[in-house]
C-alpha cells in the first residue's frame, strides 16, 4: 500500500507540472515547482524502495521480531488485580498470544461443595465442641489473584457465608470472627437431617509473607498455630486455596487434632494426606494445562491451525476430550476443567506429574523440528507449579520437541524475571506466569524493543 501512494506521488509530481504550465505560471515558477514535487516524491519512492529492501531481507533471512513470537500467558491470566477486567490488550499482544489456565469458577464451585458435602456427611462427628456451630478458617493466597478471589468466593457461596458487594460476593479476608458479628462475611446454616446448623468463617487472612510473596505455606503454617492457640476447640474445618498452604496447615495443627482440611491443586503429598486425614482438594487437570500451554506455542511455532492436537487430532493422534477444556476464543483463552479428589477417588491421583494419557504422543522431529522457548516460573518455591506443573512441562516439552529454558522467580518481584530476559531474540516463543496479574506490560515492553 505504501509504494502504491508513492508511485501516485510521481504522477501527481507530472500533473502538478502540466498544471502549472496550463494556467500561465511562468516558466522558471513552472520549472522550480515541478522540481520540488518530483524531488520529494524521489525520496519518497526511494524510502519506499528502502522499507522493501529490509521487508525482503527479513523474510529471506527467516527472522521474526519478538513482538511477532508465539506468546503464551499461563496460570496467572493479565487482569487488573481489583476489578478482575481481563487485560486484552496483553492477551492480543500479536496473533499468536494465548492464556492458558484453567476454569477457576469450576473449580471454586467444586471446593466449596465439597467442603459442604463432607459437612453432612460427617455432621454427626464434625461439631468438636457441640456448640452447634460448625467453624472454619480459610487460608486465602493472593488477595488480587483471580483464581484465590474465585475460591474464596466458592468457599462462601457453598456455606452460606458470603455476602454481596458490587454485586459479587467479597472475597476480602475477615481477620477473626468468632462472634459472628463481621459484616464481610455472615452466618450460614446447614439443615441435615432435621437439624439447623449454624456455619461460621472465624478467621481469614491473605497468606503474605514479610517479603511480600504471597500464597506462603510458611505463613500458613503461623496462622494455623495462632488460631488454634485462641480458638482450637471451635474450629471444625480447614480450608485452604491451595495445597501449598493447605498441607502447611495440617502438618502444623489439624493432622494431629483430626481436623479436615480441604486445598486445591491435587499435589502428590495432600493426595497422599488424604489416606491420613486431610479432607481433599481439586485437581485443576495440572496435565492438562501443562500440554496446553506449551501445545499452543508449537502450533504457532509450525504455523498450523491452533486447534491441531487440542480438538482436532495431529498426526500422532493427540486430542482432548471437550470434557477436560474449553477454549473462550473472546478472551483468547484456554482453560482445563476441573475433577474433585477425595477419599473416594484419591488413589487415581497420586502421582500429579504423570502426563495426560490422549495427548502423549511423540511428535515427528522432522515434521516438528525443535525450537527454544523461554519459560519462567513465578515462584520457584511455590509447590504446585515447581512440583507439578514444571515436572509435566519438562515431559511435554520433549514430547513436543520443545527446548525450554526454565527461570524460576522469588515470587515478589516482576524484576527478579525480567532482569533475566535481556536477549529475547535467542528464542523462538515464550511462555509467562507473571509475579501480578497486572504486570503483563513488563514483559510485552521488553518484547517490543
Amino acid at each position: 500500500m505504501r509504494l502504491i501512494k508513492k508511485v501516485t506521488a510521481v504522477s501527481m509530481a507530472s500533473c502538478m507540472a502540466l498544471s502549472l504550465a496550463a494556467c500561465g505560471s511562468s516558466a522558471s515558477e513552472t520549472t522550480a515547482a515541478a522540481t520540488e514535487a518530483a524531488t520529494e516524491a524521489a525520496g519518497d519512492s526511494a524510502e519506499a524502495a528502502e522499507d522493501t529492501t529490509e521487508a525482503a531481507k527479513e523474510a529471506a533471512s527467516g527472522e521474526v521480531a519478538n513482538k511477532d513470537k508465539p506468546l503464551v500467558w499461563f496460570n496467572r491470566q493479565p487482569s487488573n488485580s481489583s476489578t478482575g477486567e481481563l487485560d486484552m490488550a496483553a492477551l492480543s499482544f500479536n496473533d499468536n498470544t494465548y492464556y492458558v489456565g484453567f476454569d477457576a469458577n469450576q473449580g471454586a464451585e467444586l471446593q466449596g461443595t465439597m467442603v459442604r458435602d463432607y459437612i453432612e456427611a460427617n455432621i454427626d462427628t464434625i461439631d468438636r465442641n457441640g456448640d452447634g456451630i460448625i467453624g472454619y478458617v480459610l487460608a486465602i493466597g493472593d488477595i488480587g489473584h483471580n483464581d484465590s478471589i474465585a475460591r474464596t468466593r466458592g468457599v462462601r457461596r457453598a456455606l452460606g457465608t458470603g455476602v454481596e458487594a458490587n454485586g459479587e460476593i467479597d472475597s476480602t479476608p475477615v481477620g477473626t470472627n468468632t462472634d459472628g458479628s463481621a459484616t464481610i462475611v455472615q452466618d450460614g446454616t446447614l439443615e441435615v437431617n432435621g437439624q439447623t446448623y449454624t456455619v461460621r468463617e472465624l478467621a481469614s487472612q491473605e497468606m503474605k509473607n514479610s517479603a511480600g510473596a504471597t500464597w506462603d505455606a510458611a505463613t500458613a503454617g503461623n496462622a494455623i498455630n495462632t488460631w488454634s492457640a485462641s480458638f482450637g476447640d471451635s474450629i471444625d474445618i480447614v480450608v485452604s486455596n491451595n495445597d501449598g498452604m493447605g498441607m502447611s496447615m495440617f502438618n502444623a495443627w489439624s493432622k494431629d487434632n483430626q481436623v479436615p482440611t480441604f486445598g486445591y491443586d491435587a499435589n502428590s503429598d495432600a493426595v497422599a494426606a488424604i489416606a491420613e486425614g486431610y479432607g481433599g482438594t481439586i485437581s485443576q487437570h495440572a496435565d492438562v494445562q501443562a500440554y496446553l500451554t506449551l501445545r499452543v506455542l508449537r502450533n504457532a511455532l509450525d504455523g498450523v491451525d491452533i486447534d491441531t492436537g487440542i480438538g482436532t487430532a495431529d498426526e500422532a493422534g493427540n486430542v482432548l476430550s471437550d470434557d477436560v477444556y474449553v477454549y473462550n476464543a473472546d478472551q483468547r483463552s484456554y482453560y482445563a476443567l476441573n475433577v474433585a479428589v477425595t477419599a473416594d477417588n484419591y488413589q487415581d491421583f497420586t502421582d500429579s506429574t504423570v502426563t495426560y494419557a490422549p495427548v502423549s504422543n511423540q511428535l515427528d522431529a522432522a515434521e516438528h523440528p525443535e525450537k527454544s522457548v523461554w519459560l519462567n516460573i513465578y515462584n520457584a518455591a511455590d509447590n504446585f507449579l515447581s512440583s507439578t506443573y514444571q515436572p509435566l512441562l519438562q515431559k511435554y516439552d520433549d514430547l513436543l520437541n520443545l527446548k525450554v529454558d526454565y527461570i524460576g522467580g522469588d515470587g515478589q518481584t516482576e524484576s527478579n524475571i525480567t532482569n533475566r530476559l535481556g536477549n529475547p531474540s535467542q528464542y523462538d516463543a515464550f511462555a509467562i506466569n507473571m509475579v501480578k496479574t497486572d504486570n503483563a506490560a513488563s514483559y510485552t515492553a521488553l518484547l517490543s524493543q
